[in-house]
């Protein structure tokens, strides 16, 4: 009896942790893979809000002009690095010309932008689904990026002479100004590998 009940028991327990097994192996759901874009794009954001600020507070806007020409894209490539995923920023009016949407990103953010316009909150909007990029199936995830109060300095209607002096000096083709509280400042744009 003893036998029978240790062979019930090893059953039982091969039963439930097969599952287990095949779950840890087995390949994110699209609700996974957003979660995971979610949180990356989320923490990159704040890391680089802090360090604009930072960088304007240190030396002014100008500061922050060139840090965003130099550190940002470095921030952002230590992400991809340590992620195995591609992270950047793009926006319909862009600074960098290296930041523009490719097409599938383009539309996405005049999806954004629609929305907007028909009174949808900057901040509450992503959009993320599986498709081709390049002949490789991937997933891709973009989060809205609000323009907040202290992207006004440098994006805002009003910039200051010396701002505009360093936005040319840096970005000669820049199309990032005029932007006001609250609208689409641009987005982050992950994507991820798929087998």
């Amino acid at each position: 009896m003893r036998y029978r009940s240790a062979c019930v028991a090893l059953s039982l327990c091969l039963a439930t942790s097969v599952p287990a097994a095949v779950a840890e192996n087995a390949e994110p759901t699209e609700a996974a893979r957003a979660d995971q874009s979610r949180h990356l794009s989320k923490s990159y954001g704040e890391k680089l809000k802090a360090a604009l600020v930072g960088a304007m507070k240190a030396g002014g806007p100008e500061s922050a002009i060139a840090f965003c020409n130099v550190a940002a894209p470095e921030m952002a490539k230590q992400s991809t690095v340590k992620s195995g995923w591609s992270l950047g920023r793009t926006a319909l009016k862009v600074r960098n010309p290296e930041n523009a949407p490719d097409e599938w990103e383009r539309t996405v953010l005049l999806e954004f932008q629609d929305k907007i316009n028909q009174g949808a909150d900057a901040k509450s909007l992503e959009h993320y689904e599986t498709t081709t990029k390049d002949d490789e199936r991937v997933f891709r995830y973009m989060k809205a990026i609000p323009t907040q109060g202290p992207c006004l300095t440098c994006h805002g209607s009003n910039v200051s002479p010396s701002v505009k002096a360093t936005i040319e000096e840096f970005y000669p083709d820049d199309q990032a100004t005029g932007f006001e509280l609250g609208e689409l400042r641009g987005a982050f744009t992950i994507t991820q590998p798929m087998p």
